[in-house]
């Protein structure tokens, strides 16, 4: 699930005109940039596990116009209801849209502290900010994000985290039209403060100037939409030695050129593009890198499923009382020295395409599919500063992208054991590799272990390492992180019933008097007020006259519940201190200049439905009322088998139960069907046994009670030898 959360300035610096057609303000472009984002998303089959958040600039919790519990109708019904009423506090804006975020991750556990990094483990966060780059509320050039209040927040030494990155669309859209320069393909950065915020979290800004270039920055900020983890990649060691022998594709000048005896040719790097420059193997930009690491999805589990994590910058004590804070995004240390990629049989390796970058163009330019550069993160080891690698760099065999191996730690000298183990000794290993192994595992994190023990129950050998190695924290951090977890989990409840009770619309209402009687003055009614002074327009205005009868029971819903009742309908209930403000109320009613204020409906418009609602039956039948059962309901059918006028059970007579020969208990015989009471009384039984010398046995020569169904039925059931002695003999006489 990719979670895209828009965050909207709805400073008072928002209502300002644009150059724009029908000159909207910034606020109406920036509700039309969210609905062309998601019309865009939504082309990418992708989109469909998307969850869309809206956040402002409002003071929580009314900041949180839709959240994790909205649908999307509602997302865009307050999308269409945002106002422009305050200032811009964008350091405490953006710290509650992380927050909002990250109180659900840390009752899921997907971060899991002191047990090493899993990219696997991700919840893929765009958010993207949508401002004019004013300062209302304060003068600063930078941007300061409070402190976090958040549980778990401690862990973290910065707000985010590496699956969430930061956009900004920085409407620059004044009210005159911009003179552009023809820059390319690519927007700039905006020169506001956010965009080192941006940066920071592996995003950018976009200078949005016209129409065309905001089109651009949607159709761009949509392709960026990709699951992953952003990581600090940094060069260590020596620079690569050159590349002997490197491909180069001349031109017909550079051979010419190249004829001359002195002329050396220069080595030519290839970027990710498929442009050659010289750029790329002198400048320094490869050797410290801030990019993003793909991480796929699993096309029959439809999740991202991995098998090793990456290692913390700290050494796993038991002993230890606390965790120290991590960085968000991890620093990998890589060197340039060539080593060859090492795998094994049945061993599983994570697979991670790295982002178009600087490095990636410095790797694909060296030509060089079969060697890797090792990784390492500081700290990661109990005795070396640097650690032990834990994967490497690789370019791909076509050379089109450069990935990065994630493999158990220390591989260079786990592979060859387990190599030897399962080739060499089949399984059986003697003292020497055991004691090998043990050292191994002592200079291991013991994070690994578990992922190591399933890797080798996968491969067959489940009882290499020992089961009290599983446990890497000690009791009190454990005790933590469960504290932290169920804090989360009442903190994210919390949130949502405060969003829910915030977007409930007050049910009370004022009751509207129709004015208080005074003894001295007689109250004239509305129908018997002149309307107009104007004789030309009394004609017009005599027809309405019906219409402004009294109210009886006309009540007026309010927010506030101490206001008292007012008689609105009589002029001179109005006390005169109050009488301007409540003529400036009137005319704000009657001119509707916000959307804040009460809105009178006639009849026409609640019977007016905008386009896109007209066919949603579905919420109308919702709000019917249950209708009434029949006072005589119909009998249902039990079965839907034999006899279609069955209705029950008991009531069934089957022909079986009638004794027809004779003998039996009425008991056991059931009930029986009289057919002969019809045509007179019933016949004598026989009595059992042998038949009488004067009993008379007569064939008869038509079936009466027979028909054609009840023949074929016996002659189904009758052998297949039987059944044609009697088709040939008797079924001609029968029928």
């Amino acid at each position: 699930m990719t979670i895209i959360l828009f965050l909207v300035d709805t400073s008072a610096s928002m209502n300002q005109r644009t150059y724009l057609g029908a000159r909207p303000t910034l606020l109406d472009v920036a509700k039309d940039a969210v609905e062309r984002f998601i019309k865009i998303r939504q082309r990418d089959s992708a989109s469909r596990g998307d969850r869309y958040m809206l956040l402002t600039f409002e003071e929580p919790p009314a900041h949180i116009k839709a959240g994790w519990k909205e649908n999307h109708s509602t997302f865009m019904n307050e999308l269409k209801n945002l106002n422009a009423v305050g200032v811009t506090t964008m350091g405490p804006a953006l710290r509650n849209a992380f927050d909002l975020l990250n109180v659900n991750r840390m009752q899921t556990g997907i971060d899991t502290y002191g047990q090493g990094r899993c990219p696997f483990y991700l919840e893929p966060s765009i958010i993207v900010v949508i401002t004019d780059g004013g300062k209302l509320s304060s003068s600063d050039s930078q941007l300061n994000l409070p402190m976090s209040s958040m549980p778990g927040s401690e862990l973290t030494k910065e707000p985010f985290r590496w699956d969430q990155r930061l956009f900004a669309l920085v409407l620059r859209l004044a009210g005159t039209p911009y003179m552009e320069r023809d820059s390319g393909s690519v927007v700039p950065p905006d020169s506001s403060p956010i965009d080192a915020m941006c940066e920071v979290t592996g995003g950018r800004s976009y200078a949005v100037t016209s129409h065309r270039v905001l089109m651009q920055c949607l159709e761009s900020l949509v392709q960026k939409i990709q699951g992953g983890v952003v990581i600090n990649f940094e060069k260590i060691g020596p620079d690569p030695p050159p590349v002997i022998n490197e491909v180069y594709s001349e031109t017909t000048e550079d051979k010419q050129v190249n004829e001359s005896p002195n002329h050396r040719v220069p080595a030519v790097g290839q970027n990710g593009f498929g442009q050659q420059t010289l750029h790329s193997i002198t400048s320094t930009a490869w050797q410290s890198c801030h990019k993003l690491i793909y991480v796929q999805r699993s096309a029959q589990k439809g999740y991202s499923v991995g098998h090793w994590p990456i290692p913390e910058s700290f050494w796993p004590d038991l002993n230890s009382p606390a965790l120290p804070p991590r960085t968000a995004h991890p620093v990998f240390k890589f060197t340039c020295t060539n080593s060859e990629p090492m795998v094994i049989d049945n061993l599983p390796f994570d697979k991670y395409e790295l982002e178009p970058s600087p490095l990636t163009q410095f790797i694909l330019s060296r030509k060089q599919p079969t060697v890797a550069w090792q990784v390492y993160v500081s700290g990661s080891h109990k005795s070396s500063e640097l650690g032990h690698t834990f994967g490497y760099l690789k370019a791909s065999t076509t050379l089109t992208c450069v990935n990065l191996f994630v493999l158990p730690y220390n591989y260079p000298t786990l592979l060859p054991l387990l190599d030897e183990f399962f080739k060499v000794h089949r399984c059986k290993a003697p003292k020497e590799w055991k004691q090998n192994f043990e050292s191994y595992l002592k200079d291991m994190p013991l994070y690994y272990a578990a992922p190591l023990k399933r890797a080798l129950q996968r491969m067959g050998a489940p009882s290499l390492v020992p089961e009290n190695m599983e446990n890497c924290l000690s009791y009190s951090i454990l005790n933590y992180l469960k504290r932290l977890k169920n804090q989360a989990k009442s903190e994210y409840e919390k949130i949502l019933l405060m969003v829910a009770s915030n977007k409930q619309v007050s049910t009370e209402s004022v009751r509207i008097s129709l004015g208080i009687h005074r003894p001295s003055s007689h109250i004239q009614k509305l129908s018997d007020l002149c309307l107009t002074s104007n004789p030309c327009l009394a004609s017009r205005f005599s027809s309405l006259i019906s219409e402004l009868n009294d109210f009886t029971d006309f009540n007026l819903a309010v927010k506030d519940k101490e206001m008292k009742t007012e008689s609105y309908r009589n002029p001179f209930d109005i006390s005169r201190i109050s009488l301007l403000d409540q003529i400036t109320r009137m005319r704000g009613n009657f001119l509707q200049t916000t959307l804040s204020r009460l809105t009178l409906q006639d009849a026409d418009q609640l019977h007016s439905l905008p386009v896109g609602q007209m066919g949603n039956y579905q919420e109308y039948l919702k709000r019917m009322p249950t209708p009434l059962r029949e006072v005589e309901s119909t009998p249902v059918r039990q079965h839907m088998f034999g006899n279609p006028f069955k209705i029950e059970k008991r009531m069934m007579v089957d022909e079986a139960d009638i004794d027809l020969v004779g003998g039996g208990s009425p008991q056991a015989r059931g009930i029986k069907r009289l057919t002969d009471g019809v045509f007179g009384a019933p016949k004598p039984k026989r009595k059992p046994g042998p038949l009488p010398k004067d009993f008379c046995f007569k064939r008869p020569k038509v079936l009466h009670h027979c028909s054609m169904e009840i023949i074929l039925l016996v002659l189904s059931l009758m052998p297949m030898k039987r059944k044609l002695q009697i088709k040939n003999k008797r079924l001609n006489k029968y029928l």
